[in-house]
Order: structure tokens, then sequence, then C-alpha cells
């Protein structure tokens, strides 16, 4: 997964792209749960926080700006 510390490197730009892949990466996750096809249900949690700390970054660069 991706650290913060990664995350603070980036831009804007790039954190905006970062959330999207790792948006649609949780929902193909969800689909496969939904399918019986997901083996490691705890990845979700995963995913969904780091978009959650991916879009926390990012609102913090866009507030400084």
């Amino acid at each position: 997964m991706t650290k913060s510390a990664d995350l603070r490197q980036k831009d804007v730009a790039a954190l905006q792209t970062e959330v999207k892949s790792l948006q649609k990466a949780h929902f193909n996750m969800r689909m496969q749960k939904a399918t019986q096809q997901l083996n490691n249900t705890a990845q979700l949690r995963l995913t969904r926080r780091a978009v959650a700390r991916a879009k926390t970054i990012l609102a913090e660069k866009q507030a400084a700006n």
C-alpha cells in the first residue's frame, strides 16, 4: 500500500490520479467479494483506508494553496 510519506511528496494532480486508481481498485475488490471471488477480504479494509489517507493529504494540499 501507499505510505503517507510517499503521498506527501506528490503534487495535487498526482494525488488526484492516485485517489482515482485506489477507488477503482476498491470498487473492483467489492465486485469480486460480491461474486465470491475475493480470497483476502482484509484487503478491502486496507484499500478503503488508503483512499481515505490519499484524500486527506489531497485536501491538506488544496487547503494550503
